[in-house]
């Protein structure tokens, strides 16, 4: 019995469950134990002086959300949400506080068991997405997936900023 135990926390150390999305024609992943909910768009209440990217903020239960367009967020292409667009609300930490964010991504995919082993370094290939904001890739049946690192998306200044206006 102890042994089933000992294997059950090996094999938690070694994987990790990951949920992906898409933006555009790529896919991306972020950890599913930073996922507190996933919501369909809705309209959001617009915040002043803030960059392009914030969307604008949600009253989720008493708490402000602010919403992140991760296409902006990325220098992509900006399109219109759709009725599959969705919101991944995440616990984030940042410096020395924790913050409830939620991201813009064109449709949830899946959730996915990603051995640590098989993610690869991120490149730095002058792509359009800045590789700090990444935990590496991921390369599968389906394509290459990019793993976030969901706590760098919005660096300690630009959290401070925002949390003075949401």
């Amino acid at each position: 019995m102890t042994n089933v135990n000992q294997t059950e926390v090996s094999e938690q150390k070694i994987a990790e469950q990951f949920l992906t999305f898409q933006l555009a024609d790529d896919s991306y992943g972020v950890e599913i134990l930073k996922v507190q909910e996933i919501r369909g768009w809705e309209p959001v209440r617009i915040i002043p002086n803030t960059p392009s990217f914030v969307k604008g903020a949600l009253n989720l239960r008493g708490t402000v959300v602010p919403i992140i367009d991760l296409r902006e967020r990325f220098g992509m292409p900006v399109v219109e949400y759709t009725p599959v667009t969705v919101v991944i609300v995440l616990y984030v930490d940042n410096a020395d506080s924790s913050y409830v964010v939620g991201i813009v991504a064109d449709t949830v995919s899946d959730v996915m068991d990603i051995k640590l082993s098989d993610i690869k370094k991120a490149p730095d290939l002058g792509s359009q997405i800045d590789t700090r904001y990444m935990r590496g890739m991921y390369v599968c049946k389906q394509g290459m997936i990019m793993l976030l690192d969901i706590d760098k998306l919005l660096n300690p200044q630009e959290f401070s900023e925002l949390s003075k206006v949401v």
